[in-house]
């Protein structure tokens, strides 16, 4: 008698387990969707102009950019804004941009490319970040 009694205290503590679990998946996926919400954008309620901002078409290729970096080799650039951007850069500061963001390569990879330390790379990226954010407003203007 003793063994069905703890039997059914387990399944209910199973249950009541179960429960909380589920109560707290649906919790958390309600505040998801509220932070979706908040920060997103349906697609919708963006205007034809907007839309077309973001739309690039594979076969437009006259708006592909090449940049020639030191022993790589060319990076092709299709966005016409971030190449003229770009090409107002020093050498050594678009290079760093190009082998970091466009190539994937980590600072380490890009010291060793460039013949420099992983410091400067690190700093030379975030100038040249800001410098290059400054260049695109001011092109978008």
């Amino acid at each position: 008698m003793e063994l069905q009694s703890h039997e059914r205290h387990k399944q209910h503590a199973f249950d009541s387990y179960c429960k909380k679990i589920l109560k707290n998946e649906t919790r958390n996926i309600y505040r998801e969707i509220k932070r979706l919400k908040k920060y997103e954008v349906s697609i919708n309620s963006i205007s034809e102009k907007e839309l077309l901002q973001h739309v690039m078409y594979e076969d437009d290729s006259k708006n592909e950019h090449l940049f020639n970096v030191q022993g790589i080799g060319n990076i092709i650039v299709t966005g016409e804004i971030i190449a003229e951007a770009l090409e107002y850069l020093s050498e050594d500061k678009r290079n760093i941009i190009l082998l970091s963001y466009f190539l994937g390569m980590s600072d380490r990879e890009i010291a060793d490319k460039l013949n420099l330390i992983r410091r400067t790379v690190s700093r030379r990226r975030n100038k040249s970040l800001m410098e290059l954010k400054k260049i695109m407003e001011e092109l978008k203007k």
